[in-house]
This record gives C-alpha cells, sequence and structure tokens, in this order.
C-alpha cells in the first residue's frame, strides 16, 4: 500500500460513557485522527491533488499553495512529499508548534502571518501571491474547492452508512472549510431525508477551538450551506477541552480539541434525541499536536 491508499476507512468508535443508554441512544465517533498523516484533513488534501494532478493545474514546475490552520497544511505536505510536488503555506503565527514542525518536516515551506488577522489573513495573503505570480503556483483553495466535499460525501459519509448499517439518525460536525460537514450532510440526506444534521459552532467569534469557524465567520464564497443543516449547536472552548481530556482518560481516545467540541455537541443532541437514536460525529485529529498549549498542560498553558 502507498500513501495515498492509507486514507480513509477509519473506524467508528461508540463512546458508550458519553452515551444515553437508559434511553437506547448512542453516541459514535469516526476515528479521522487515524489516517496517514493523523487528521479528517487528510481525504480533502488528497482529493484536491489528485483533483489538480488529473486536470493539469499541478505539475513538478508549480508549487501547491494554500493557507491552514494546520491539519490540512500537514495533509498537503505528507501526500505531496512521496509524489514530489513541492508546497508552500500560509498559517497564523499562533497555530500549535507541533504542527508548523509537523509540516516543515515533512518538507514545507511554512510562513507565518498575522495573528489579530486570523486565517483569513493567512487566506487573504495567498491570494495575493497567486494573482502576483499565477504561473508559480497552484493553488487548491480548500474553502471553494469542491473536491474537499466530494472526499466526504464519496468517502466518509459512505463508510459512515456501512459501519452503522444504515442506522444513524444524527450526524454532528464542525466547520472550518465546511467539507466535512456539508459532504456528509448532502450525502447522509440523500441516503435518508430523515437523518438529521448538526453543525457544531463555538460559542463565539474569539474562541479557542482551532480548525473551526464560529458561524459568523464563515468564509462566504465557500461552499458552506446552511440550509442543509437541522440546527447549531454551540460549545464553549472550555467544555471542548474538558469533553478531549475526557475522551483520553474514559475512552482511550487521545483527540484534539475540535473532537472533544464534536462530541460534547453530540451529547447535547442526545439530550433531546429520539430513544434508539444513533449519533454519529468526527474525531477530527489527534492530541499529539497540542502537547505544547494548555489543553494537556504544556509550556504554554
Amino acid at each position: 500500500m502507498d500513501i495515498l491508499g492509507a486514507v480513509g476507512n477509519t473506524p467508528l468508535f461508540e463512546l458508550k460513557s458519553f452515551s444515553v443508554p437508559e434511553r437506547g441512544v448512542r453516541i459514535f465517533g469516526k476515528g479521522e485522527f487515524l489516517n496517514i498523516s493523523g487528521s479528517v484533513k487528510d481525504r480533502a488534501a488528497r482529493a484536491m491533488i489528485l483533483d489538480g494532478i488529473e486536470r493539469g493545474l499541478l505539475t513538478k514546475e508549480r508549487t501547491l499553495i494554500d493557507s491552514t490552520s494546520g491539519n490540512t497544511g500537514i495533509a498537503y505536505a505528507a501526500i505531496a512529499a512521496p509524489l514530489g510536488y513541492r508546497v508552500k503555506l500560509y498559517m497564523p503565527a499562533n497555530v500549535t508548534v507541533e504542527r508548523q514542525k509537523y509540516m516543515r518536516a515533512l518538507g514545507a515551506e511554512v510562513i507565518l502571518t498575522d495573528v489579530m488577522e486570523g486565517i483569513d489573513g493567512a487566506y487573504s495573503t495567498v491570494k495575493r501571491e497567486v494573482e502576483s505570480s499565477p504561473d508559480t503556483y497552484f493553488f487548491p483553495d480548500q474553502y471553494t474547492n469542491p473536491a474537499n466535499w466530494k472526499a466526504h460525501f464519496n468517502g466518509t459519509a459512505n463508510e459512515i452508512i456501512e459501519q452503522t448499517e444504515g442506522k444513524i439518525t444524527h450526524f454532528v460536525a464542525g466547520t472550518g472549510t465546511s467539507g466535512t460537514f456539508m459532504g456528509c450532510s448532502w450525502r447522509l440526506k440523500e441516503y435518508d431525508p430523515e437523518i438529521k444534521c448538526f453543525n457544531m459552532t463555538p460559542d463565539s467569534p474569539f474562541h479557542g477551538i482551532e480548525g473551526v469557524k464560529h458561524c459568523t465567520c464563515l468564509t462566504r464564497q465557500g461552499f458552506f450551506d446552511e440550509s442543509i443543516s437541522d440546527g447549531r449547536v454551540t460549545v464553549t472552548t472550555e467544555t471542548a477541552y474538558e469533553t478531549a481530556r475526557l475522551l483520553a482518560s474514559r475512552e482511550g481516545l487521545f483527540v484534539g480539541i475540535s473532537s472533544g467540541a464534536n462530541v460534547a455537541a453530540a451529547m447535547k443532541v442526545a439530550e433531546t434525541a429520539p430513544e434508539g437514536s444513533v449519533i454519529v460525529t468526527i474525531l477530527c485529529d489527534s492530541g499529539c499536536r497540542y502537547l505544547s498549549g494548555r489543553l494537556w498542560g504544556g509550556e504554554n498553558a
């Protein structure tokens, strides 16, 4: 198997200590942190790279360039490295040091941007650079590239349907580029229009749940369509941290902040879900990417 074949087909874990057994409500987490570079973004990165190669937009003469909060950048670098493509990534300077080192170890050029401008500032910087030198770069643009959501429509969602034996009743996921949420929701509702899909959102635009956007900050030119959502579930940063720690200590699942937020949101959905509901959410990335931060009591805690 090569690295491209090691993306997808992740396990589905039943989170028994978070479920509601007295009502038969079960919560499951899709183990996306077990993809080859350690996050759900491997699926979209692989799809966008292969699509770029197929359409002749990514060549050995061009450098793949994009903005990232970390996980997509790592995925780009991991998949591009064995294929022989150069990668240049822009990200806010407050991205965890583990992510920065991981990308550089994989051969990517990493450029840090103004923290106050956030991921939108990194995105705008990339767009300006591409516009100034269009023949130099392949810009997959994870926020607008349909290969992003199609990776989940054709992959993640179908795996969830198969792994739950078609019994899924609710899907919960955060929205960054919204590729995971939109791709899965479109496919799940195509399979069964009665499946309820909820997008998790931080409770404030100023939050600490990396890779997830508050509902007022979603990139409007992207493919996020709120009409597909059956409701928003807000989660505080502290709740996301606490739930991530509980996933480790109760379930043995060492995952990151957004995973904690997704499970916290799934628990909220479970409170009012009908008896016998099957709720699936996404365990986005590994907790190893946050060791220096306050999630695990690191030096920057």
